[in-house]
């Protein structure tokens, strides 16, 4: 049951955050839809790097879940993301698995020099990117498509891979499986 979903989850999450926006110690991590699939991996592997990690979910259920994965910071869908990630010092780096107007609040609460991940758009509305606040914030949009790398890179999926498999296997990421199905 854990390994149902472990490459393509926590893939997606380390080679983004690892090879891709190249996420360092201390840096802060926002995590949109963090209790999801991907970015519930992507709050565990923040806090495995050394990140202060701020977790976007719907709910209390939700942001328990985020908060028992490493969150240090819980911003419930309701509350105004913008405005609450900004008081809590900006975001260094985006992962962001919802798109629309999620997409619109968290690049708008970027740190100059951020880098940001569209992972995903789970609201149906895949984000235009201004290149103006791209240039006046010296931000980096990178695309991270895993399963592009099992194609044009394998080297980083199998660097990623061992990685993932030490930490799984020296008890430092618990996969969660929140349904089984027959």
């Amino acid at each position: 049951e854990q390994a149902a979903a472990f490459q393509i989850a926590y893939g997606t999450s380390h080679v983004a955050l690892h090879h891709c926006a190249r996420l360092l110690p201390g840096e802060t991590l926002l995590v949109t839809g963090a209790a999801g699939g991907v970015g519930l991996t992507a709050v565990e592997i923040g806090k495995q790097m050394g990140a202060r990690v701020i977790a976007q979910a719907r709910g209390a259920e939700k942001l328990e879940v985020a908060r028992a994965a490493g969150a240090d910071h819980l911003i419930d869908a309701s509350e105004d993301l913008r405005s609450t990630v900004k008081s809590l010092g900006g975001a260094d780096v985006v992962y962001d698995v919802v798109g629309g107007d999620v997409w619109k609040d968290a690049f708008r609460a970027t740190n100059p020099g951020g880098r940001l991940l569209p992972i995903g758009f789970a609201s149906g509305d895949v984000p235009q990117i201004p290149a103006n606040h791209l240039l006046v914030k010296n931000l980096t949009v990178i695309g991270c498509y895993f399963g592009g790398y099992m194609k044009s890179h394998p080297d980083v999926i199998r660097t990623s891979m061992k990685t993932l498999l030490d930490w799984f296997v020296q008890g430092r990421l618990p996969p969660h499986s929140s349904h089984v199905l027959p």
